[in-house]
């Protein structure tokens, strides 16, 4: 092969790579952060029991911010409604909470992220479920608190503070939102790159709508 043929080869490659960076970063968009539901009320008290994850209505996420050469960043947020557990309520306040998300179902924007992270970086299919549990009772408010507690990701526990934000949505219904920021290194997660083209920060975030009901 020519030195002018491989010089020509080399350019289509980087060209190539290039269109598939600016195909990543302007295609599809990114929703928003979750936000409570504005029909909900206040939480004085909720009585005593357990409430139990509505998948329906619920989700647990992820939101990075991916980095494209000479194109700028973008928010990648993937999401799954494959959660369970729940949580148990003393009058204002949540006592105790145990949570799983199956990260194998996390879908995003793009197909071909959501194949990467079943192998690499989250490595879901090795280790398919995340968990929190609530180490200090959480006093459920619309304008925020922080919860304590340790989540299990990637295989390894580490300790968390989780911001969320709480509201009664009938007597037999509670509606959480919130987010905690996430150092992947915190638990041996690796940022996945795209011929680096396409880079992740080593930070992020979990985010999360949780719609709970009574138990019987």
């Amino acid at each position: 092969m020519t030195r002018r043929r491989i010089v020509l080869l080399a350019l289509v490659v980087v060209l190539a790579g290039v269109g598939a960076a600016v195909w990543w970063a302007l295609s599809g968009d990114s929703p928003p952060p979750p936000t409570l539901d504005p029909a909900g009320t206040s939480v004085p008290d909720v009585g005593r029991g357990s409430f139990a994850v509505d998948e329906v209505d619920s989700f647990v996420g992820y939101r990075v911010r991916e980095e494209y050469v000479s194109f700028g960043v973008r928010d990648a947020v993937g999401r799954t409604s494959a959660v369970d557990g729940g949580i148990r309520v003393v009058g204002p306040r949540v006592v105790a909470a145990d949570l799983t998300a199956d990260l194998r179902t996390l879908h995003s924007d793009k197909s071909q992220r959501d194949a990467t992270l079943h192998s690499r970086a989250l490595e879901s299919d090795r280790y398919p479920m995340a968990r929190f549990l609530l180490g200090a009772p959480l006093r459920l408010a619309r304008d925020g608190a922080v919860a304590q507690g340790r989540l299990t990701l990637h295989g390894q526990t580490a300790p968390v503070r989780v911001r969320v934000r709480g509201q009664r949505l009938s007597r037999d219904e509670i509606e959480l939102v919130g987010s905690t920021p996430i150092r992947f290194a915190d638990f041996g997660i690796d940022p996945p790159s795209v011929a680096g083209l396409v880079t992740v920060r080593d930070h992020g975030a979990l985010e999360f709508r949780l719609r709970l009901r009574r138990s019987p």
